[in-house]
């Protein structure tokens, strides 16, 4: 995509985020940096892609929001902060730049392609599990622990991760960001990311060297060298 649509595009994407409340104004700005670095190089189905991730979040978060008020594991009203756009979306971005500028090796669409699954998955899993019961068990013994416990598990969040990390895979490949083959491959990756947050969430995050941010970056990461040593 040519940068005089790419960036004008990424600001009015960036202002429908802060408009719905998925995102607050910082979150809005970081976004539209963020939105630029991936559309440059992947066009209209990077943004294809970005835009499902966007509107699966936004959706999840709001889906049983009173009982998530409740249990104090609602999202802000505002939306993500710049700090939590940037530890959902760095690496998606860093992969989608290394493919514009570092050789257009396709391994990197796939990361890309993981990484943004990946952080789909997380937020979605999460986000149904909280909405859906008030138990949960933790990924690391497997004890029965209130729903919003770092590293806590549920049946229909695990369904829910599944289901985002094909879907934003799927939309990138009609998009023709990536090959139907490589679907498969940036799936799985991306589901595996959503696993390992759930241990460092249950390990470091509960032991407190890491923050959410951290872990959800960390997840993300997880994903993208998944797919790029897979695919190389």
């Amino acid at each position: 995509m040519k940068p005089w649509l790419a960036a004008p595009l990424s600001v009015v994407f960036a202002v429908l985020g802060w408009s719905v409340r998925g995102v607050s104004a910082s979150g809005a700005l970081v976004g539209a940096v963020l939105c630029f670095l991936m559309i440059l190089p992947t066009g209209w189905g990077g943004f294809a892609g970005l835009s499902a991730v966007f509107l699966l979040t936004w959706l999840a978060t709001r889906l049983g929001y009173r009982q998530k008020l409740s249990l104090g594991t609602a999202e802000a009203p505002d939306g993500r902060n710049a700090a939590q756009v940037l530890a959902n979306l760095a690496t998606a971005a860093m992969c989608a730049s290394a493919f514009g500028w570092g050789g257009a090796r396709r391994a990197f669409l796939a990361a890309f392609a993981a990484a943004l699954a990946e952080a789909a998955a997380d937020t979605v899993s999460s986000e149904t599990g909280q909405a859906r019961g008030p138990k949960a068990r933790l990924v690391t013994s497997w004890r029965e622990v209130p729903v919003g416990t770092n590293g806590a598990i549920t049946a229909t969040g695990t369904l829910a991760a599944v289901f985002a990390s094909l879907v934003v895979p799927c939309v990138l490949a009609a998009g023709g960001v990536i090959g139907w083959k490589t679907v498969w491959l940036s799936a799985a990756a991306a589901f595996l990311g959503s696993v390992a947050d759930s241990f460092l969430g249950a390990t470091l995050e509960r032991a407190g060297v890491l923050g959410n941010n951290a872990v959800n970056f960390l997840s993300t990461l997880v994903a993208a060298l998944l797919a790029l040593t897979v695919a190389n």
